[in-house]
């Protein structure tokens, strides 16, 4: 019994003490608590939204053709491939064009045919007799495709096969109207697109029964996104199977007779936090400034100013006196003005905000050109937490 009592006494001890807080000395600080950032936050998004599959992949296609129909906006005489392309189609139907006289290839004068370049993708797993869409755009000196018609066009790969056969009327997203040498011009009326006007021909040799191993390929490489892929593929799985192989790669294994169709179907819809690295786009050739959301802003204190110089020159007429033996002359003034515009000064505190810098530089009425400057600034001053890329 006294032993029990012994053990009560020191068991109520023990949790006093691991509940009560004891009071610092006075005249002693206590130590501070350590802070604890804030984890960073992503953005949840599927994987087939921010990668692909490696080895599942679309294919260019290109070829050169025809369009004739056109109402006298073709190519002229001056670019003479369209009219050897005409010539070597008639001769392949059985029609013979002189070579010399009067009605001979040299000198035909055909206006209403344009010779043009077709490009199309063929998207994975296309099968003969699918139809795909193509773009044609002229390769003359054409003004005009509309109302056009493009003959049978071969379309080949990369390694030069043929893949499809592009053939049909265009849709022109534009037009050109002219008459008594006034025109009007909307869009681009040289390039047009045919709806499923390409039919497969051959396919791309590709079996996922031979795929041992199913690879993730980010779009944009970041080694914190790849290894949450790999963990979020694994839970999705149920297992440890997939693995980062570098900043852009994940590699998931494959099991013996496993379905890789519905492996696939399953990686893609698996859902991932992901870290887009914070980019500033710029086009110094339209003055167009994107900033992402995720632009950190350091403390920075930026002046914003400039001098414009003027030389004006203004000829004068110097007339002499009456009666007197002078004459006249042209005389040049020149003056110089110089204008110092005022110093803007635009101060950003801690924890300001992409809002906060547009507010300010709208204050000072800076243009685009002046923000494309101060930005590139402040990234070489260490206050600008983000990519720069300029278009």
């Amino acid at each position: 019994m006294l032993a029990d009592a012994i053990a009560a006494q020191k068991t109520e001890k023990a949790e006093v003490s691991a509940s009560a807080t004891i009071p610092a000395p006075e005249g002693v600080s206590e130590p501070a608590s350590p802070e604890v950032s804030a984890p960073q936050v992503g953005q949840l998004a599927r994987v087939k939204d921010v990668a692909t599959i490696e080895g599942i992949r679309d294919n260019q296609l290109v070829g050169y053709g025809l369009v004739v129909g056109l109402h006298g906006t073709g190519d002229s005489s001056q670019t003479v491939f369209p009219a050897q392309t005409l010539v070597s189609a008639l001769e392949r139907m059985g029609v013979t064009v002189p070579q010399t006289g009067s009605n001979s290839a040299s000198n035909m004068q055909v206006k209403n045919m344009a010779g043009v370049f077709v490009v199309a993708t063929l998207p994975p797993f296309s099968q003969p007799g699918e139809q795909i869409d193509v773009t044609v755009s002229s390769a003359g000196d054409a003004r005009s495709l509309e109302g056009g018609i493009l003959l049978m066009t071969p379309l080949f790969g990369p390694d030069g096969q043929i893949f499809a056969q592009a053939q049909g009327s265009l849709v022109i997203g534009g037009y050109l109207a002219a008459a008594g040498g006034s025109s009007r011009q909307m869009n681009s009326p040289t390039t047009g697109r045919i709806p499923g006007g390409a039919l497969v021909e051959r396919s791309v040799p590709f079996d996922l029964k031979d795929m041992h191993t199913v690879t993730v390929v980010l779009n944009d490489a970041d080694f914190h996104t790849a290894e949450e892929m790999a963990a979020a593929i694994d839970h999705r799985l149920g297992g440890q199977r997939a693995h980062a192989i570098d900043s852009r790669r994940v590699e998931i294994a494959a099991k013996p007779g496993e379905d890789i169709a519905e492996l696939i179907d399953r990686v893609e819809d698996s859902e991932v936090e992901v870290y887009p690295r914070a980019r500033v786009v710029v086009d110094e050739r339209t003055g167009t400034v994107v900033i992402g959301g995720k632009v950190l802003l350091r403390p920075v204190s930026i002046l914003h100013g400039g001098l414009s110089v003027n030389v004006i020159s203004v000829n004068q007429v110097s007339q002499p006196a009456p009666f007197s033996t002078g004459t006249t002359q042209v005389v040049q003034q020149t003056a110089v003005q110089a204008q110092d515009k005022p110093v803007n000064e635009i101060e950003l505190k801690e924890g300001a905000t992409v809002e906060d810098l547009v507010q300010e530089l709208q204050r000072t009425g800076a243009g685009a050109r002046d923000v494309i400057s101060i930005l590139q600034a402040m990234k070489a001053a260490g206050a600008l937490e983000a990519d720069v890329e300029v278009l």
